[in-house]
């Protein structure tokens, strides 16, 4: 049977996954599949969940990411991400991909809110500056 190698990168991690028969992801275009052999391919996925299986009568596995870019050459899958998940369960996948989606949210929050009080310090001070004189330029 004819498979490929499935390599995936995030910025803690890395993983490869050796004879891999079909992949299914989605991206700008809509869902795709990639089968050993296939044309040198290379897009970026949306966020959401992907899947692939390591022969014909296999489970599919899972791989949720917040986007990813996919490059395909020479029987070699590469997916580089920010993060990802590999599980066998869709709805345990689904669920943690939901709440680490609903943390990220959060901290980015919390980082919007962290600029907004530092530019609101900084424009405080200018002002400050500005009413004893010192030349701003």
């Amino acid at each position: 049977m004819n498979s490929f190698t499935l390599q995936l990168y995030d910025n803690q991690s890395s993983e490869v996954i050796r004879d891999v028969t079909d992949f299914v992801g989605d991206d700008g275009s809509g869902r795709f599949g990639i089968l050993a052999g296939h044309t040198a391919m290379m897009t970026t996925l949306r966020f959401g969940l992907a899947r692939f299986r390591c022969g014909s009568d296999a489970a599919w596995q899972y791989l949720a990411m917040p986007g990813a870019v996919l490059y395909f050459r020479d029987n070699v899958l590469t997916l580089a991400s920010r993060h990802f998940l590999v599980d066998e369960d869709y709805g345990r996948i689904s669920q943690r991909l939901e709440e680490e989606l609903l943390a990220e949210e959060e901290q980015l929050r919390q980082l919007r809110e962290s600029l907004q009080h530092m530019e609101e310090a900084m424009l405080k001070r200018m002002w400050e500056l500005g009413q004893s004189g010192v030349k701003l330029q």
